[in-house]
């Protein structure tokens, strides 16, 4: 079977144009001894909005793997996809986040449900999890409930891998099942019902995306209450370890942290829970390559400047369309954002401090930050106009991309 390595870092490249830059943080990341290999994400929103079609994805990665010589494994993930959408990245992609969050209360057939809990009597009572210091005491009523909500999403994800497995052939491709992209997180109790039924679906699931506690808003720091997000997630590493044998899942199956990018104030715990117990992790850092794109034309000047500036004012004349498909992952209060005219006048320091996620400079715009993490439409839109201008500022850019997975995500998380 084609193994996921214990830790693993999704790269987003919207236009697919850092794959090399964002493989030089793993190559830098692996000469301070964390050893991640890069998985490069796209999902198929963003190709639609982009333009762009998956193989696009799996070219920009095997050209930079060989411009730098990396010999460790890599990925290419169709991330967030379903049976609508799986086709077009059976090829080019060995890596699939089957996400079901839409189906999550979806109701189950009542013969499915009572075959469930039937096949599962292990799940109600006391049960102790190595880790974790107060066993969980459940009852039948309350797995039937739990099952109940997200029992059918489960099968959804047996339909999509089955219909993966059929193209690709059985242990051809890395298996993700998302349900993180939903209003309430999973308990760890919970977590452990959906790991029985995934296993029940047959799915060899090398890493389950949760939706934690608090809110994961897309390139801003965490929201929350930090020393519970500390416990939950030890609990939950706890709870895969223990769910992995209990049910004949795979080893090495993970937690994947989504819009884990930019999780400042947890990467901390989450250090400390993987040493701890020895877990690997998935963490997604997707839409941050794309800004640190902006800070590098930002950076560059003249030009580049200039197409900095074009793009805020854009997103924030369109800044309602632009917000309203992420209304789950963002938090902006609009009357905190610049208006277009100030931006104009911006030297290149005050838009890069404003945009670059350094929460000790004064000038760091989290509003801002926000609305131009889910503008990446508005540079789409300019088509070559941008890309060319990626191409003059290409050192800057690369710059900022290695440095920012290096510096920010590859060290706190595995260096420390």
């Amino acid at each position: 079977m084609l193994t996921l390595e214990k830790y693993s870092l999704g790269v987003g490249d919207r236009f697919a144009h850092q794959a090399k830059a964002q493989l030089q943080a793993c190559v830098l990341g692996a000469a301070q001894g964390a050893e991640v290999v890069p998985v490069w994400n796209k999902s198929n929103r963003e190709h639609l909005i982009v333009g762009s079609e998956p193989a696009s994805v799996r070219a920009a990665a095997d050209a930079a793997v060989r411009e730098l010589g990396w010999t460790r494994p890599y990925h290419v993930d169709a991330d967030h996809i379903n049976l609508g959408t799986v086709d077009r990245f059976i090829d080019p992609s060995d890596f699939y986040t089957l996400d079901v969050a839409s189906a999550i209360g979806q109701a189950a057939s009542a013969a499915d449900l009572d075959a469930f809990t039937a096949r599962h009597p292990e799940l109600a009572g006391r049960i102790e999890i190595p880790g974790i210091q107060e066993p969980f005491e459940t009852t039948a009523a309350g797995i039937a409930a739990i099952a109940g909500k997200y029992l059918f999403a489960v099968q959804e994800a047996g339909r999509i891998y089955r219909h993966i497995e059929s193209r690709k052939g059985a242990g051809a491709f890395i298996t993700e099942v998302s349900m993180d992209e939903t209003d309430e997180p999973q308990t760890p109790p919970q977590l452990l019902v959906i790991l029985a039924a995934i296993a029940d679906e047959k799915i060899p699931i090398q890493t389950i995306a949760p939706k934690f506690t608090g809110r994961f808003n897309k390139g801003v720091d965490y929201v929350g209450d930090v020393e519970q997000f500390e416990k939950e997630f030890a609990d939950d590493l706890a709870v895969v370890a223990f769910a992995a044998k209990q049910y004949a899942l795979p080893a090495n199956l993970k937690l994947s942290v989504h819009s884990g990018s930019d999780k400042f104030s947890i990467y901390g715990p989450m250090r400390r829970g993987l040493r701890r117990s020895g877990a690997g992790i998935h963490i997604k850092t997707a839409g941050t390559t794309w800004l640190e794109e902006l800070i590098g034309l930002a950076e560059a000047g003249g030009g580049g400047l200039t197409l900095a500036r074009q793009v805020y004012a854009e997103a924030y004349e369109h800044r309602q369309e632009l917000c309203e498909p992420y209304a789950a992952v963002i938090d902006i209060d609009e009357a905190r954002l610049p208006l277009p005219a100030e931006v104009c006048n911006w030297t290149s320091e005050e838009f890069t401090a404003a945009l670059r996620h350094d929460q000790s400079n004064p000038g760091f715009n989290p509003d801002l930050r926000q609305l131009l993490h889910v503008g990446y439409k508005v540079a789409a839109k300019m088509g070559p106009r941008y890309v060319v201008m990626l191409e003059e500022c290409r050192e800057a850019i690369a710059r900022n991309v290695t440095e920012n997975l290096l510096a920010r995500h590859i060290q706190p998380l595995f260096v420390g």
